[in-house]
């Protein structure tokens, strides 16, 4: 009496096999979109950066050059609700600076909102194809407070710059001390 033996897959084992597999196709589609998205997004991070560091530039060279004094780098309300500084509460859109060169004052929206110039066909910046986009979905926020225990003489100052990218929200936070003493 010999017994034969069935070589090859039953359907069951075909059919876990399958599963592993779209399991894995589907998780491989997953990572690549969001590795898509994030790459999306890797010009406006850049823009991101360099709109908060200008905004702490701006505030520093400010009290440097002495356009403004200790009295006026606060916020117009701040945290006490009177502070009476010059920098506006809130986020704002990124709007060019106004008169006075600061970023996040009253006098910023007669100056436009800002643009990033990208280049065009051709790859080329500064050519006659360049287009000039404006950042609509960006805001920026300034804050600054005293440091509580320092009798007024140290202040943060808080940048926040966020962009929409699709259905979310990114945000780039940039923080940094300031002392009254130059």
């Amino acid at each position: 009496m010999s017994v034969a033996s069935s070589k090859g897959f039953s359907l069951v084992e075909t059919m876990v096999a399958l599963g592993v597999l779209v399991t894995g196709v589907l998780g491989a589609a997953a990572v690549l979109a969001a590795g898509m998205q994030n790459l999306s997004s890797s010009p406006a991070d850049v823009v991101t950066t360099q709109k908060a560091a200008e905004a702490m530039e701006a505030v520093f060279s400010a009290r440097q050059s002495g356009k403004l004094t200790w009295s006026q780098l606060k916020n117009v309300n701040g945290s006490s609700g009177t502070d009476n500084g010059i920098f506006l509460d809130g986020p704002r859109p990124l709007y060019l600076p106004g008169a006075d060169g600061l970023v996040n004052t009253a006098d910023d929206a007669v100056a436009g909102l800002e643009t990033v110039q990208l280049p065009g066909k051709d790859q080329g910046l500064n050519t006659a194809d360049d287009q000039y986009v404006p950042l609509t979905t960006f805001t920026r926020e300034i804050q600054i407070r005293d440091v509580a225990g320092e009798n007024g003489q140290l202040r943060s100052i808080i940048v926040t710059v966020k962009y929409k990218n699709g259905t979310t929200t990114r945000t780039y936070t940039l923080t940094t001390y300031m002392s009254s003493y130059s």
